[in-house]
């Protein structure tokens, strides 16, 4: 059984939430800030599956929260809410390490299947972690046609495990969250290609309007930490300049 900790700050929206999650069989613990999310995550440690939190909280906000579970290597799947849905607002809520996004007013059948896929894809990577498929799907660089779908992919001594969210590379074991994770997914099976902002933007996050997508470099900045031997010269995330990205997996440098 799945428990959810919901962070909403109006009492009569999270009383009503607090009802139909229970009704769904999810047991729901409620807080009022962030403040008070942290404080039951981080010091106290309580265990829930499932953090759905609102944006505009008195005192820190949804997007402080999450970065800071991060920076503590919590993990635990966040759904944020967001007041108007702007892109901005949603690239922000990514950055910080959301896992998805749904804009107010909702309807509960989306918020429900939103929480299902969220906590479906946790499960299955927690299966992968202790029960790991005999044959795992693993792509490699040459092995074009198995990047259409893979559990792991490796290149020149680095390994992306998509179930379990993690990226080893220069002997470390780096955490991944979902939208790092998919963008990522994304790049390397354009490998190769120019990969423009626009199309990350609406393939990757499905942001159709018109939206600053210079966010979409914080993501890069960050990946590239992960996976380059020097972030200021990178071999294999690269910038096209005035278009978007480009992955490489095998740099001609040999680098």
């Amino acid at each position: 059984m799945s428990e959810i900790l919901l962070v909403e700050d109006e009492e009569h929206l999270a009383r009503g939430l607090k009802f139909n999650l229970e009704e769904e069989g999810y047991p729901t613990t409620v807080a009022g800030d962030g403040e008070t999310a942290l404080e039951l995550l981080l010091q106290k440690r309580e265990q829930f599956d499932l953090l759905v939190l609102d944006v505009m909280l008195p005192g820190k906000d949804g997007f402080v929260v999450t970065s800071e579970l991060r920076r503590a290597n919590n993990y635990i799947p966040v759904l944020m809410l967001t007041a108007r849905g702007r892109p901005e607002d949603v690239l922000k809520g990514f950055a910080s390490g959301a896992d998805d996004y749904l804009p107010k007013p909702f309807d509960l059948s989306i918020l429900l299947a939103r929480i299902r896929g969220l906590l479906r894809r946790r499960d299955w990577g927690r299966t992968l972690l202790t029960n790991p498929p005999a044959e795992a799907r693993v792509a490699e660089p040459k092995d074009a046609n198995a990047l259409r779908e893979f559990d792991v992919y490796a290149f020149v001594g680095k390994e992306i495990d998509f179930g379990a969210l993690e990226l080893r590379a220069h002997g470390m074991m780096f955490r991944l969250t979902l939208m790092e994770a998919e963008l990522l997914r994304y790049l390397i099976r354009s490998s190769g290609k120019v990969v423009s902002r626009k199309a990350i933007l609406e393939e990757v996050w499905g942001l159709r309007e018109d939206t600053d997508t210079r966010a979409i470099d914080n993501f890069i900045v960050r990946l590239r930490k992960y996976i380059e031997k020097d972030p200021s010269h990178p071999q294999h995330l690269l910038t096209v300049r005035g278009v978007g990205y480009r992955f490489l997996p095998e740099p001609a440098t040999g680098k």
